[in-house]
């Protein structure tokens, strides 16, 4: 047995790479992997399957958010109990469930996926549904609980995050979210440079809704298709702190193709392997 690939399998694999690192340098922005591994994808079909371009591009129209959607504030999404109930669990969470791989970029520490927060989230399928316009399902969710250096700089979210409830369980002060409009997907950045994130905010295309949340309170948006963040906590409070929980959920049906992982096999086209990422 040929232990080695073929040149030709090799080609697909280094072009999969080159298109990968080209990608990582015109779409900087945390979470981009999706979008970057997008990219590469089409670069690979194109040489390889062109006659499919078409029909993977057509494939992801679930996870494109409409255009006219708009983000939305929520007053009360869980009764006071289950608050309190919330913040007991937090309180009660073991350094061993604390991950600290985003201490330096976002100034947090996180939990994916507690057995209660998976729970909860189940219970708010309908209330998603009905704020999506369209039936979806559990992605995933994470708490987050940002620290005196605490900041979120501009990024879109991959499409396991095509809808998002963002919910303040507990906090120092309030401290804003500025969401822009539905953008289409930045197949191309923009906001090049080494500054583009500040590029993102000054944009005059760009049209951002700032919101203050008061614990119970919670934000309702396309965290794929709209541009999110959050200035330095330190500018708001200099010790301050906000305990954030996010819900994020995607079509119904929707999580056979929104991993890169899976496109090989989806899509019949084992070479997509050169552009898996995460």
């Amino acid at each position: 047995m040929n232990k080695f690939p073929s040149p030709d399998s090799a080609r697909t694999t280094l072009l999969g790479a080159l298109a990968l690192k080209q990608a990582t340098t015109a779409l900087p922005w945390y979470d981009a992997y999706w979008m970057r591994s997008y990219v590469a994808a089409l670069t690979i079909i194109e040489r390889v399957k062109p006659a499919m371009r078409a029909d993977f591009v057509a494939a992801f129209d679930c996870l494109r958010t409409p255009a006219n959607f708009e983000s939305r504030k929520l007053d009360h999404v869980f009764d006071d109990n289950v608050m309190e109930m919330l913040r007991e669990t937090i309180r009660k969470l073991p350094d061993s469930r604390l991950e600290h791989h985003e201490m330096e970029r976002f100034g947090r520490l996180v939990v994916h996926d507690h057995d209660v927060f998976d729970q909860l989230q189940r219970t708010i399928v309908p209330l998603a549904s009905e704020l999506a316009g369209e039936a979806v399902e559990p992605s995933y969710n994470f708490l987050s609980l940002y620290r005196r250096l605490g900041v979120c700089q501009p990024h879109m979210d991959a499409p396991s995050a095509k809808w998002t409830l963002d919910l303040c369980v507990d906090q120092s002060d309030p401290w804003p979210i500025h969401v822009s409009q539905v953008v289409p997907w930045p197949d191309s950045n923009p906001f090049a440079g080494n500054d583009w994130h500040q590029r993102v905010k000054a944009s005059k295309d760009l049209v951002f809704t700032s919101h203050s949340l008061k614990p119970g309170e919670a934000i309702w948006f396309s965290g794929s298709s709209q541009w999110h963040y959050r200035d330095s906590l330190a500018e708001v409070a200099a010790d301050g702190f906000c305990n954030l929980l996010f819900f994020h959920f995607v079509p119904q049906g929707a999580s056979r193709i929104v991993h890169p992982r899976d496109w090989p096999a989806f899509f019949g086209l084992p070479e997509l392997a050169a552009v898996v990422t995460s």
